[in-house]
């Protein structure tokens, strides 16, 4: 059948390419199933983005990852893992979204935007890039408005207002401001984040202590307008100028698609799907989560570096119901 697979796995991430990678070394078919383009997360990250880990915590497969400098940045990492993905000559669908997964027996039906399959298995390692945290304020909706951050450039010589405190935060504040931008941060908490990376923070602080970068803390963005925004701020409301928001305030998992599938999740935060962390199936017989997704709304959980190790343990547990399956009853028990 060429449309059914031992596992099918949903997300060309690191992680799902990672599984790819596990399923192949143990001898089970797969198929890598992507909406985007091939690691559509990284692709989508900051142009300029420095990876907080060293290379050698990013690799997959075995494989090295050489870098010029001790941490990759965005470039290298897109073409190690496009290189990963031809060495071990992964069957890897792009640009293809699966829209729905049904259990039927001991067989799951998945049908995606072109076609349908079969598999004894499904990996869901489909990150948590794709869904943002809104502000859910007025003026949201605005075209200025974005909740991605891609170039410095395009916001050359424009008033700038940036939401959050973590990395990304820091890094478009700094790099627009370099760029001519008038940058202004609006904070909830009393400073900038704690995961901040330690050779930026020193950056952002003595910008900011220099007056050449703005920031409200414990404030919050109240309104977006045309041309201003207001800001609810310790001290009261205020309106500024402004061209662009950028409201760089995390992300989470779909959790809407994991709910269709058939995936428990608490209505309650963390929000972590349902699945066992010694094996990593869900609810669902069969079907497995991997990497970021693991952890909910605790997306600081699970990184590259520490979630590679999902793919093995699916896959042992994978081979291990395959075997139990074909053994004879004698050896069952």
């Amino acid at each position: 059948m060429d449309n059914h697979f031992d596992v099918l796995i949903i997300g060309a991430g690191p992680i799902g390419l990672a599984c790819g990678i596990a399923a192949q070394q143990v001898g089970l078919s797969h198929i890598i199933i992507e909406k985007g383009c091939l690691v559509n997360s990284l692709y989508n990250y900051p142009l300029n983005m420095t990876f907080f880990s060293s290379s050698e915590r990013l690799e997959i497969g075995d494989t090295p990852f050489v870098t010029t400098l001790p941490k990759p940045k965005r470039a290298e990492a897109l073409e190690y893992y496009r290189r990963i993905n031809g060495k071990f000559n992964l069957n890897t669908h792009l640009f293809e979204e699966v829209i729905d997964v049904q259990k039927d027996g001991n067989l799951f039906i998945v049908i995606t935007t072109k076609r349908q399959y079969t598999a004894q298995s499904i990996v869901v390692a489909t990150g948590f890039y794709d869904v943002p945290m809104l502000l859910n304020v007025p003026g949201e909706d605005f075209p200025k408005v974005s909740h991605y951050y891609k170039d410095p450039h395009f916001y050359a010589n424009q008033h700038v207002v940036v939401v959050g405190a973590s990395n990304s935060s820091v890094d478009a504040a700094l790099e627009t401001y370099r760029k001519g931008a008038k940058v202004t941060m609006v904070i909830r908490g009393p400073e900038i984040g704690t995961r901040v990376k330690y050779w930026v923070r020193p950056d952002i602080e003595n910008r900011i202590a220099l007056g050449e970068i703005d920031v409200y803390y414990q404030s919050r963005l109240a309104e977006i307008k045309e041309e201003t925004v207001i800001i609810s701020t310790s001290g009261g409301t205020i309106e500024i100028e402004n061209d662009f928001v950028l409201a760089l305030t995390g992300y989470r998992p779909n959790f809407d698609f994991l709910k269709k599938i058939g995936i428990e999740i608490p209505d309650d935060p963390p929000m972590i799907p349902a699945h066992n962390p010694e094996t990593m199936e869900t609810n669902i017989g069969g079907l497995y989560l991997a990497g970021v997704v693991c952890g909910g709304l605790n997306t600081h959980l699970w990184f590259i570096e520490n979630s590679r190790i999902h793919a093995d343990i699916i896959m042992r547990h994978i081979l291990k119901q395959k075997s139990s399956h074909y053994a004879s009853p004698e050896e069952k028990f």
